[in-house]
């Protein structure tokens, strides 16, 4: 890349500042600059002035021989982004998908500029969350744009980090999109580590039979899904910008970065793939743990109902076998001049003699029945 000549400039007159807000001129905020996070011209590493806006900077460029413009913006409007594409001979289709942001991870070349959509991440400890955040970068033979659409990653960090460091500064537009590539997948690492622990606490929480667990396992499962969606392309990025290096002659060293953040990246990709299966895993568990209280509760349920059938039947067999006598001697209660057996002597032993056979049959029937 380094080897590539510049985009031709549409024009070598100091382009017009953009207004940062997408509305009409007249609805335009007053300070059009605001997305302007940072824009300056690095010379042999070392910060060549300040610039004040973009104009300032397109015409420091130019008048700077040997000169590398490395401008910041978030979340910029559509004219202040299409003056920097005029400036820089950036292709429409990737500024289409700068502006409309909301992209997948991924490297694309439009003849000698690269345009690299990368996603950040970060752990929000407090909501147990992972806050994503878009950028967007375009590396041409002497420039670096990024366009950030979130409050992560923190560029001004990188930044700053490489102006403390001029030999690395000095190895040009490479040298920044290495930086950033670091520093995004090293804030993957406060994110690992966070999930890590959400899982720990679940694998407890499930084996506690927590209620409320279930709904924190998908949940998580919805944010590593998401991680693992903004880390998985990572590789294949990492690949072709290996490949380009190669291809045009940059430097071993700076190869070597590359290398090591394309190690990180791919350590990053296993633990977010564990993490996935882990949740499967545990969410496999939770649901035999909940099948085997369910099964639990049922079996206490069946045994109480059991033990209830079988108080019933005790209480029904008695209430048969008291019913028979009470029948009985019911019948010769009753106060009729006229009855069988009124006058008879033998009339009362008969009728005791008739209720204590009928309790004993109904008491060996019951009995055999299992229901005394």
């Amino acid at each position: 890349m380094a080897t590539l000549r510049r985009w031709p400039r549409r024009s070598e007159e100091p382009a017009p500042e953009r207004d940062m807000d997408p509305r009409s001129d007249d609805e335009a905020p007053a300070r059009p600059g605001d997305s302007v996070v940072d824009a300056g011209v690095y010379v042999g590493g070392v910060r060549h002035g300040s610039a004040a806006d973009l104009a300032a900077t397109y015409r420091t460029l130019r008048e700077t021989p040997g000169g590398m413009a490395w401008i910041g913006l978030y979340r910029p409007s559509e004219r202040q982004l299409q003056s920097v594409a005029e400036e820089f001979g950036l292709h429409e289709l990737a500024v289409e998908d700068a502006i409309v942001a909301h992209q997948r991870p991924k490297l694309e070349r439009y003849g000698a500029t690269l345009f690299v959509v990368l996603r950040a991440a970060r752990y929000l400890d407090d909501i147990e969350e992972v806050d994503f955040g878009e950028l967007h970068v375009f590396v041409g033979a002497d420039f670096v744009v990024t366009v950030r659409h979130s409050e992560s990653p923190d560029l001004g960090e990188v930044r700053r980090r490489l102006e403390a460091n001029p030999d690395l500064l000095a190895r040009g537009p490479e040298a920044v999109l290495y930086a950033i590539t670091d520093a995004v997948v090293d804030g993957y690492a406060p994110v690992v580590a966070g999930l890590q622990n959400d899982i720990d606490e679940i694998e407890t929480e499930v084996f506690r039979r927590e209620p409320q667990v279930s709904r924190r396992i998908y949940e998580l499962s919805r944010e590593v899904i998401e991680f693992q969606r903004a880390t998985r392309p990572l590789a294949t990025i990492l690949r072709a910008l290996s490949a380009g290096f190669d291809k045009y002659g940059i430097d071993d060293e700076l190869r070597s970065y590359l290398r090591d953040v394309a190690d990180h990246a791919t350590t990053v990709g296993e633990r977010v793939d564990g993490f996935r299966q882990n949740l499967q895993d545990i969410l496999t568990v939770n649901a035999t743990l909940v099948s085997q209280a369910q099964n639990e509760e049922m079996k206490n349920l069946t045994e109480a109902s059991y033990a209830q059938n079988e108080e019933v039947k005790r209480i029904s067999a008695w209430a048969a076998i008291l019913f028979a006598p009470t029948l009985i001697g019911t019948i010769y209660g009753m106060n009729f001049d006229h009855m069988p057996e009124l006058h008879w002597a033998l009339g009362y032993p008969f009728a005791v003699a008739l209720m204590a056979l009928v309790c004993v049959v109904l008491y060996t029937i019951f009995k055999r029945r299992d229901w005394l």
